[in-house]
């Protein structure tokens, strides 16, 4: 084909496809109109009508519990999610009897996720109760919708339910080598499960664990004695959390306390001396007299466990042949087993000299008071010189292991 044959057509093409693209972007065409019949003058129309935009979907929620939902299990976080939109507002309230038959009103708080999506409870449910849900939102052009949830909880009984008990007690001020007890009413098969809901939060940071001395009983302590002036939280997120064999966590528990000075009581049985320091320095010695062959007194790490001002001991208490009954004043409990600190002035000729009682240690009655009066629960009472340790459990004992092997008594 000759070449400027060629140049023709593609002109004419290229003339073709600017005039369809003129009209694409609402330009003009000089090419000849479609109805020939056309009037000049006329109005025309080159574009389509416009097409309507799309009703936008409204935001719709989603939880984990349905609506008219019974029996629910009280270990339910609930959850609520957003799609076509997100979330504004979500509120969880519930209704239930206390143990007297009175009526109670609860909120569960929860948190909103950054991408306004999802809400999540910050604890679980409470058994017997009717909870209502109700789920705020917004779609992408920001229209506003609502849902409502109703629900209720399985019943329990209080055989159903272990009920914790924490120590040191709230605004509590303890001695350095004080251990965190939480104790329950009912055994614990799911350890594992609970461990993980247990926090403890201490300022300065010190490494710490748990370690469960019982199904009824699980205490902390950090690697080393508490820094003196340390801050301690701990919260026991244990509400609605099932612990195994049909049991569920009662309610949550919290508690805070702070560590005192460092005041280390150290005794020496064979020697018959008890030295107290204060911050590691000697600020005082006291002649004592510990348990008497048969009734040795323990060595091993003591702590302070109670402090009772007057207090009554007798031999069949523990016992012992030998009849006695004492008005025991400044005692200060080390064991569970029945081992005290205390003022014994009917055994004064034995002090620093002969071990002479049926296992406390005694001193006179001035030195008890100066001791019972700068003691914190807590101290740690450390005592050598007798053949006789101190039994696992046996108060708060958890100093007389290491802390790699207290660690192997966690459940993690």
């Amino acid at each position: 084909m000759p070449i400027s044959r060629m140049r023709r057509l593609f002109g004419a093409a290229g003339a073709i496809m600017l005039a369809s693209i003129l009209v694409a972007c609402g330009g003009t065409s000089n090419a000849p109109a479609a109805n020939s019949s056309q009037q000049p003058g006329a109005a025309a129309s080159s574009q389509p009508a416009p097409t309507p935009m799309p009703t936008p979907d409204p935001v719709t929620f989603k939880s984990n519990v349905k609506n008219g939902a019974t029996n629910v299990k009280v270990d339910t976080l609930v959850t609520v999610s957003a799609d076509w939109g997100t979330l504004t507002k979500v509120k969880l309230t519930y209704t239930n009897k206390d143990r007297k038959g009175r009526t109670q009103h609860g909120t569960v708080s929860g948190k909103i996720s950054e991408d306004r999506t999802k809400w999540t409870a910050n604890d679980r449910l409470e058994p017997s109760a009717a909870y209502k849900l109700v789920s705020l939102g917004k779609n992408w052009v920001n229209q506003p919708n609502t849902s409502k949830t109703t629900f209720r909880t399985r019943k329990l009984t209080l055989d159903e339910q272990t009920y914790p008990m924490l120590y040191p007690l709230k605004g509590s001020h303890v001695g350095i080598g004080m251990p965190v007890i939480l104790r329950f009413d009912v055994p614990v098969k799911n350890k594992r499960a609970f461990e993980k809901n247990l926090h403890v939060k201490s300022s300065p940071a010190q490494v710490g664990t748990w370690h469960w001395y019982s199904s009824t009983e699980v205490r902390y302590r950090p690697k080393k004695f508490w820094k003196p002036g340390t801050k301690v939280t701990v919260t026991a997120n244990l509400n609605g959390l099932y612990a195994g064999n049909g049991i569920y966590g009662q309610n949550s528990a919290k508690t805070h306390f702070k560590v005192g000075r460092s005041q280390i009581t150290k005794i020496n049985l064979a020697s018959h001396v008890a030295k107290v320091y204060r911050n590691g320095k000697h600020v005082r010695t006291i002649s004592i007299s510990g348990g008497k062959p048969g009734w040795q007194t323990r060595s091993g790490i003591k702590l302070i466990m109670d402090k009772l001002y007057v207090t009554r001991m007798t031999n069949q208490m523990i016992g012992a042949r030998e009849e006695y009954d004492f008005r025991v004043k400044y005692a200060m409990r080390i064991t569970n087993s029945g081992e005290f600190l205390h003022a014994a002035p009917w055994n004064a000729g034995y002090f620093g000299r002969v071990n002479a009682s049926h296992g406390c240690v005694g001193m006179s009655t001035g030195n008890a008071a100066w001791l019972f009066n700068r003691t914190l629960i807590g101290d740690p009472v450390i005592t050598t010189g007798s053949g006789r340790g101190m039994e696992y459990g046996n108060g708060y004992s958890d100093w007389n292991m290491s802390y790699a092997k207290y660690k192997k008594g966690s459940a993690l």
